[in-house]
């Protein structure tokens, strides 16, 4: 008998899990890198949307129905990106798009969102040529320039910070996001009287950094800025570490996450990184954020984390102001997002579509990200 009602009791779950969704439901997109290269990217991305769409749904939903997110996962591949969002428009018909993290992955997309009158939301691509593909297409995080001057002003100008005047810059000439960052960085630095005395590159995938370091060394800089992703940045910081390299690293939102520190190990130590959000602000927003997350998944979230929160978010909220499920009017509310209450931050949107949101600055110490400074954005264009 007892195990008669275990089986029902499955089967009624079972059910209710594959229960097929109401014909009603607001369908949004999701793609993202759940596979692949940066995995931890798109994972934590994805946990920070469905979190997002759990309370939403639970408050209700959106003009009077649920909200569905299809996920679709682009294996860290731009190419399996734009196959993605070709389905999730053509096969889900869906309202809207969310994704992608990287900035060559959205870029890659984002056509196939604007020939398709589809609005598209990237939590956190930050290179400034996404928004240009065209009007469908926005952002919840802040842009590469203000990234970039920021690491740069602060490198050379706080006290909390290297006081450095000679810099190297070590990128990944592969990546958008990459390449970007070293240019704003590089123009700050020199706007701001330092100078660039070591500039090398390499490739996504690569593992033998020497050369390249050997070179920087010789060159004696005060710091080093690695504006890559994870995926290199710690073997880059410990091959470093082994030449006697002793001067601080500093990279941007790339380096946010566990991987940074599981394979840089000590050598990340006294390194620096902007970041969209730190868990240890004094903040109530971020603070009950971080806290229902650890609830649901039982761990810390990164920045990926919190902007495809913010993003979920965003996009319901877009959408209830707009009245409708229809392209255009969606594009048009979240073009004129201000002052929407994000968990990483209070969010407008600026005439071309990209978030004017504060940066935050952290030192890693004790292997662990610690909260430096804030910089607002017009701080960053002023110094």
């Amino acid at each position: 008998m007892n195990r008669r009602i275990l089986i029902l009791f499955l089967l009624a779950i079972g059910a209710a899990i594959c229960r097929p969704a109401r014909a009603d439901d607001i369908v949004i997109g999701e793609y993202g890198s759940l596979t692949g290269g940066t995995a931890t990217f798109g994972t934590s991305t994805d946990e920070g949307v469905h979190l997002a769409l759990d309370q939403i749904n639970a408050a209700g939903g959106v003009l009077g129905r649920q909200i569905r997110v299809v996920v679709e996962d682009d294996q860290s591949k731009p190419e399996a990106a734009v196959t993605a969002v070709e389905k999730l428009i053509s096969e889900d018909h869906v309202v809207a798009v969310i994704g992608e993290v990287a900035s060559s992955r959205s870029l890659a997309a984002a056509p196939v969102c604007q020939r398709s009158h589809i609005p598209m939301l990237s939590p956190s691509s930050t290179n400034p040529k996404v928004t240009l593909v065209g009007n469908f297409i926005f952002r919840a995080c802040f842009i590469d320039p203000f990234q970039g001057a920021a690491m740069a002003n602060f490198a050379m100008k706080d006290d909390k910070g290297p006081k450095a005047r000679k810099f190297a810059i070590f990128y990944d000439v592969k990546n958008d996001y990459s390449v970007g960052l070293r240019e704003f960085f590089m123009e700050t630095v020199k706007a701001n009287g330092g100078e660039i005395v070591a500039d090398e590159s390499y490739g996504e995938g690569d593992i033998d950094f020497q050369a390249q370091l050997t070179n920087i060394k010789r060159a004696a800089p005060d710091a080093i800025y690695v504006p890559g992703y994870y995926t290199e940045v710690g073997l880059i910081c410990r091959q470093a570490r082994d030449l006697g390299i002793s001067v601080p690293l500093m990279g941007g939102d790339g380096w946010d996450s566990d991987k940074t520190f599981e394979i840089g190990r000590d050598a990340v130590n006294g390194c620096y990184f902007t970041n969209h959000y730190s868990p240890d602000q004094d903040s109530p927003r971020v603070k009950d954020f971080v806290a229902q997350y650890r609830a649901k998944f039982g761990k810390t979230p990164d920045a990926m984390a919190i902007l495809g929160y913010d993003a979920m978010g965003m996009m319901a909220d877009a959408i209830k102001r707009a009245g409708s499920t229809d392209g255009r009017p969606i594009r048009d509310a979240l073009a004129h997002t201000k002052d929407y209450p994000g968990a990483s931050g209070q969010i407008t949107m600026d005439a071309h579509r990209n978030a004017q949101k504060p940066i935050v600055i952290l030192k890693i110490e004790d292997d662990h990200a610690h909260f430096v400074a804030t910089v607002q954005p017009d701080a960053a264009s002023a110094q």
